[in-house]
């Protein structure tokens, strides 16, 4: 697998693994089965946030890579965390994952049905944007995921202008100061960018949304090709007219720096992800 550099002296491989699916829509057995597969294909990078799994991807990622820490890249966020409701969902969610399935096979979706992440809200609550909130947030994820540091640190999409940005400025350089993560960035969606503006410039690292096709993306290209960055939604998004191998070639291609994220539980479907990246 292809490696990038995105900051710091950090190489990450090209395609990166979203963990956001893990222990909320897929079950634990097929995403160990997953990570197994994905490691085994050269795959490093691997996504996370407080929120993924309704509050447990981490615990679970961390437990995957128990003594493979080092060859790995781990991102996680600060923002966006589950809340007591997810807690009692823990013990549903099995029959919640075999209802989906049954449901998606047997009917169409109701047009009328509440999109997923107005769903998915009603589990997380947003985290006041303050630097003790994001130190208490950082060491909540390096216990879940049973490490001393991690290569990134990420602001989880807020959906207003970050008012006390040089406060979390400050605790993010002290906090590589400590050795506790090795850089910061924002993760945003790309139709929110201009509410970041003042301060885009001054991460480390930048992650969102982009597809071959989408709104914007041409000028996404010439504004940000050769630098790094990561990306989500690469496949969902953008035009139909391309597979994902297409896709993930195509912004292999314009962004050769970037690390794109597909969330991937299914064994062929990494290792055509895989091969479209090389």
């Amino acid at each position: 697998m292809r490696k990038v550099k995105l900051a710091n002296d950090i190489h990450s491989s090209a395609l990166g693994f979203g963990c956001a699916p893990i222990l909320g829509a897929i079950g634990s057995q097929k995403a160990r089965r997953a990570f197994e597969v994905a490691i085994d294909c050269g795959i490093n990078h691997f996504d996370l946030a407080r929120s993924y799994g309704y509050g447990e991807a981490e615990r679970f990622v961390g437990r995957a890579l128990k003594g493979r820490r080092d060859k790995m890249v781990l991102t996680s966020k600060f923002g966006i965390a589950a809340n007591w409701k997810a807690m009692l969902l823990t013990p549903a969610k099995p029959l919640l994952r075999f209802l989906k399935k049954y449901r998606t096979q047997a009917v169409k979706t109701d047009l009328n049905e509440p999109p997923k992440a107005m769903v998915a809200d009603r589990f997380h609550d947003r985290i006041p944007m303050r630097g003790h909130n994001m130190r208490i947030s950082l060491e909540r994820s390096l216990r879940a995921l049973r490490t001393d540091y991690l290569d990134y640190f990420l602001v989880h999409e807020p959906p207003h202008t970050i008012v006390e940005f040089e406060e979390l400025e400050a605790t993010a350089a002290a906090l590589k100061e400590e050795g506790k993560i090795r850089a910061w960035g924002l993760a945003y969606v790309r139709s929110g960018e201009h509410i970041h503006e003042p301060y885009l410039d001054r991460f480390d690292l930048l992650q969102f949304d982009n597809s071959p096709g989408a709104t914007g993306y041409d000028a996404v290209v010439a504004n940000r090709g050769p630098l790094p960055n990561v990306m989500f939604s690469t496949i969902r998004g953008g035009t139909s007219d391309l597979t994902p191998s297409e896709k993930l070639q195509k912004l292999s291609i314009d962004f050769p720096n970037s690390v794109l994220l597909c969330s991937m539980f299914d064994e062929n479907h990494i290792r055509e992800n895989v091969n479209a990246i090389r």
